[in-house]
């Protein structure tokens, strides 16, 4: 009961705050105009784009099993495909649930340690963290003039504030931080022989041990080059499914590559927001972007944003409905 009280007010506040940043969004536009751009953009773009996405989603799917395979562990890429989808769609409800989703189905399928699958899924975020990194300053770097001061104003700026204004606040709480560290580490050092007997330092021994030995894998695996390969092609997908997206509205039909690299690289940190499936973060950080950087009107901006988000979760909630269906419902 405690546990579906607790989930129960973990969605409501990240729910709440994506719709104060989508509530920032919407004040100062003209909604009606917005829906009307909606109504009137070119569909088969969309469609485009789901093809593109669903490539991506197959190529992770393809990348997982090189990982999975490298502790010796055999699964079917179909099966592995609809894992992912069950992630993304877990994800629509709860920021992270999915990792945690993906690697339960597929455990439960394949009779696979789920610490290991979790450690191996650590292993693909890590990669995908450090393209995004290097995506994202590329972009800063050559598009300094145009980007670079965005960046600055929207990210680096208020942190710096922060850590200008609350400094001694910051500081005390990594000397209280430290303090409980070391004060945790002495306690296990004098009461580790009665801590070891414990059943629940066992089981997350054993948690931690699969764990590692699933993030082992990034360094072990023989298939680097067929791995990076996949991740440039998930990627690249990514790119492609933001980018044809543009000819869907006149109003950003004239964007170029560049700046379909950029709406991706820095969209990207909407999408990995504490929110469900990026609910209002990617739009207020789109319409941001398209608005102050491109000189895009606010409602073609948000009718952009609004687009490319929905239907893509559209296809989410359909795919990854049919993929748990194909992995649960058909045992049932």
């Amino acid at each position: 009961m405690k546990k579906k009280l607790f989930s129960v007010i973990n969605f409501s506040v990240f729910f709440l705050i994506g719709f104060f940043l989508l509530w920032l969004v919407f004040r100062k536009i003209d909604i009606g105009n917005v829906v009307q751009q909606i109504l009137k953009a070119n569909y088969w773009w969309i469609l485009l784009s789901f093809v593109f996405a669903v490539i991506s989603h197959m190529a992770r799917a393809m990348r997982w099993n090189i990982l999975i395979n490298s502790m010796g562990y055999k699964t079917k890429t179909i099966t592995t495909f609809y894992a992912v989808m069950v992630g993304y769609f877990a994800n629509l409800a709860l920021p992270r649930l999915g990792e945690v989703s993906r690697c339960g189905v597929l455990s439960k399928k394949n009779g696979i340690p789920f610490d290991s699958l979790f450690g191996s899924v650590v292993s693909e975020r890590i990669v995908d963290l450090a393209v995004l990194i290097l995506l994202i300053f590329s972009v800063i770097i050559f598009q300094m003039e145009i980007v670079g001061g965005f960046v600055n104003k929207v990210l680096f700026d208020p942190i710096l504030s922060i850590f200008s204004t609350n400094l001694f606040g910051i500081l005390t709480f990594l000397l209280c931080l430290t303090v409980i560290i070391v004060a945790l580490v002495i306690l296990y050092k004098i009461f580790k022989a009665r801590i070891c007997e414990l059943s629940i330092f066992k089981k997350a021994h054993e948690f931690i041990y699969g764990f590692l030995n699933g993030v082992k894998t990034i360094k072990s695996f023989k298939r680097r080059g067929e791995f990076l390969f996949l991740t440039f092609i998930i990627w690249f997908m990514y790119f492609l499914m933001t980018y044809v997206v543009f000819s869907s509205l006149t109003e950003t039909a004239h964007l170029t590559i560049i700046d379909g690299i950029t709406v991706l690289a820095i969209g990207s940190l909407g999408m990995a927001a504490p929110v469900p499936g990026g609910l209002g973060a990617y739009h207020f950080i789109v319409k941001a972007i398209l608005f102050e950087v491109y000189k895009i009107p606010a409602e073609s901006a948000t009718s952009w944003a609004i687009l490319i988000h929905t239907t893509q979760n559209l296809m989410i909630i359909v795919v990854g409905a049919f993929s748990y269906f194909m992995l649960v419902g058909t045992k049932k």
